[in-house]
C-alpha cells in the first residue's frame, strides 16, 4: 500500500465510530490484503488498487454487493479471479472484523434509547454503537 493510500485510508478510519475504528485498526487487514495479493499474483499496482477497493468497503464508501465487480473493473482481474479474491477477502477480512464489532455490540448494555431505535431501525445494530 502506497503511504499516500495509507494516509488517505488512516483520515478516514478517524472518521468511523470509535468500535469500528478499533476492530478496523485491530486486523491487520493490509497484510492479509497483501498475501492474498500475492496468492493471486498481483502486481504491485494492482495490489494497491485491490487494496483501495478492500479499504473503500471496510470503510463503508462502497456496498459489498459491488466489491468483486470492483475488483474486476479497477484491479483488472476476470471475473472469476475476482470472485474467488471477494470470496477471500469476506472469509479472512470483513468476516473477522464483522464479528469483532458484533461480540462489542452484544457485550454493551444498552440504555432504552437505544433499544427503541433498534426496534424501530428493524434490527440494525448499529444503533449500540456511539458516535
Amino acid at each position: 500500500m502506497t503511504e499516500q493510500l495509507k494516509q488517505k485510508m488512516e483520515e478516514e478510519i478517524i472518521k468511523l465510530p470509535k468500535e469500528r475504528q478499533g476492530a478496523i485498526n485491530a486486523f491487520g487487514w493490509v497484510k492479509v490484503t497483501e498475501e492474498i495479493g500475492k496468492k493471486h499474483l498481483l502486481t504491485e499496482s494492482e495490489l494497491n488498487d485491490f487494496q483501495l477497493e478492500t479499504g473503500l468497503v471496510l470503510i463503508g464508501l462502497v456496498d459489498f454487493s459491488s466489491y468483486a465487480l470492483n475488483i474486476e473493473n479497477n484491479v483488472g482481474t476476470t471475473e472469476e479471479e475476482s470472485t474467488k479474491i471477494a470470496d477471500e477477502v469476506f472469509d479472512e477480512v470483513f468476516t473477522p472484523i464483522s464479528k469483532s464489532i458484533e461480540s462489542f455490540v452484544k457485550s454493551k448494555d444498552p440504555n432504552w434509547a437505544q433499544t427503541v431505535n433498534f426496534i424501530i431501525s428493524g434490527g440494525d445494530y448499529s444503533t449500540f454503537i456511539e458516535q
